[in-house]
Order: structure tokens, then sequence, then C-alpha cells
């Protein structure tokens, strides 16, 4: 039996984008830069560790953390968003590569 391939979290990231966009879901991502000193996402303020995407449709605001897989932790800072988002009330998710689409695809429906 052939060993899989791991999905890299950019994978997954264009997989939701992707479903997101055909359920009709305005999203927003920030994305990194290369620079000199490295991968940089800029971000002011405590934008440190805020979801990769936050989604809206209709009444529903979704933030969703996407991790490579289910053993990849997440950092202090991505805890702490999470935690004060899901305290004001938003949809928050933390989606791996390990997860079905379709359990996915269901909170977006």
């Amino acid at each position: 039996m052939p060993d899989t391939v791991p999905m890299l979290e950019r994978d997954l990231q264009d997989q939701v984008l992707d479903l997101a966009r055909l359920l009709r879901w305005r999203v927003a991502h920030f994305r990194a830069a290369r620079t000199a000193h490295g991968w940089r996402t800029p971000v002011s303020a405590d934008g440190a560790g805020f979801p990769d995407l936050v989604l809206v449709r209709s009444r529903r605001l979704i933030a969703a953390e996407l991790k490579r897989d289910a053993k990849a932790k997440l950092t202090p800072a991505q805890q702490a968003w999470l935690a004060d988002l899901r305290g004001a009330g938003i949809e928050v998710y933390v989606w791996t590569g390990d997860d079905d689409l379709d359990d996915i695809a269901a909170v977006l429906r």
C-alpha cells in the first residue's frame, strides 16, 4: 500500500476557498509575502494569530483556522483570537487536511 502524501495547508485553503465560493460565501484571507526576513503577513495592532479565513453569508460569520493536519498545534495567539471570537458569538472552526471536505461543506451549507 503506497504512503499517502500529506495535504499542504495551502491545498486545504484552496479547496475551502473553492467550496466557499461555490456556496456563495464572501471570504477574506490575508496572504503572507516573502521578505528578506522570511514569510511575513503585514498586520498591525493585534493581528498576529488572526484566523486564516473569515467567511460571511447572510447572517452568519465564520472564522476558520487552517492546519495541515490534526497534529498541528495552534499558537497561543491563534488560541486567543479563536477564544475571543467564539466569546463574541462568532462561529469558530479549526479545519485540518485530515478533515473530510464533506464535513466542511456541511458547515458551509
